[in-house]
């Protein structure tokens, strides 16, 4: 359907009628009359061949056309406001901002702390929104990136979007101190015969898919939603993770855990920043994919005296 031929303030009248559900308030919300409200409702109804709002005894519900719009609707808004909000330049020491980056507590630890402090120095004015992506983010991209300005994820994971490479990170496997079960050095028995705590989303997916390759199959007893949570579910227990050298170098010494080297070639991690094409040429936004790919270049390699056991020195 050719966009030519809408209005496009149906779509934010849309918004307000489907998240209202009054037909009062909705205009309110976006500065209608009444009237001028319903006489948008009806060209709602009229292109939807939908009541998209119908009357269940003194109140409206929406269809099932309509609550299938309902997020739809948003996203589009939002997607509209940032077209329209895109800038031709950007100064980051006198501007007021603020950016929305979704991310996992591992790429916040490792990278967002480091973005943050250079953010306040160079640009004070500037905000930083840190949120965690949704389980589906692998399924619903295109729709969460329209809605925030990048998404901290490992390459592997989602495909068919601009991304700039942040850092890079190798994979380790945590074990508790009293487990006795595990010599000097981890073996592929051991990843088949123990059991695991596993990260639940799907952000170590080439990670997952090498060890099934391998012939292995986690026997997985916990699944949890933070990376950071691993080293305290792992300790006192005979239980195994998988987790970022990066992190737990950072980690070292809150829980009772061994850093042990993968018995087998693991596959590298390189985190990167992700964004919708709307943002490519907002000059916001590439002053944000500039900041974060020089904080990520500079960021210090893994300790040697942090080294998991049995990798080589």
């Amino acid at each position: 359907m050719s966009l030519s031929g809408l209005d496009l303030n149906l779509v934010l009248s849309l918004q307000a009628l489907l998240e209202e559900r009054n037909v009062t308030r909705a205009g309110q919300r976006v500065g209608l009359s009444q009237p001028a409200m319903s006489a948008a409702l009806a060209r709602l109804r009229r292109h939807f061949d939908d009541d998209l709002l119908s009357r269940v005894g003194r109140q409206y519900e929406l269809t099932a056309l309509g609550r299938a719009l309902l997020d739809r609707t948003s996203t589009a808004c939002d997607l509209l406001e940032r077209v329209f909000s895109s800038r031709a330049d950007f100064a980051p020491g006198s501007e007021e901002y603020e950016f929305t980056l979704l991310t996992s507590d591992y790429a916040l630890t490792v990278f967002g702390a480091e973005l943050a402090r250079t953010v306040h120095a160079e640009a004070p004015g500037v905000r930083l929104r840190f949120q965690r992506p949704p389980v589906d983010v692998t399924e619903d991209t295109a729709p969460l990136l329209s809605t925030a300005d990048g998404l901290l994820m490992p390459r592997g994971v989602i495909s068919g979007f601009p991304a700039a490479d942040l850092f890079s990170d190798r994979w380790a496997f945590l074990v508790a101190e009293t487990n006795d079960e595990v010599g000097d050095q981890l073996t592929m028995d051991d990843l088949a015969r123990l059991p695991w705590v596993i990260y639940q989303r799907a952000h170590d997916a080439p990670a997952a898919r090498q060890l099934s390759m391998l012939g292995v199959e986690p026997r997985v007893e916990i699944f949890v939603d933070s990376f950071q949570a691993l080293p305290f579910l792992v300790a006192g227990t005979r239980r195994i993770a998988l987790v970022q050298q990066r992190l737990a170098e950072l980690l070292h010494g809150v829980a009772a855990v061994r850093l042990m080297a993968p018995p087998y070639d693991a596959v590298p991690l390189q985190e990167a920043l992700w964004w919708h094409p709307v943002h490519t040429h907002d000059a916001a936004h590439i002053w944000l994919r500039e900041t974060a790919a020089r904080v990520g270049a500079e960021l210090a390699p893994s300790a040697p005296g942090r080294r998991a056991a049995g990798s080589p020195s």
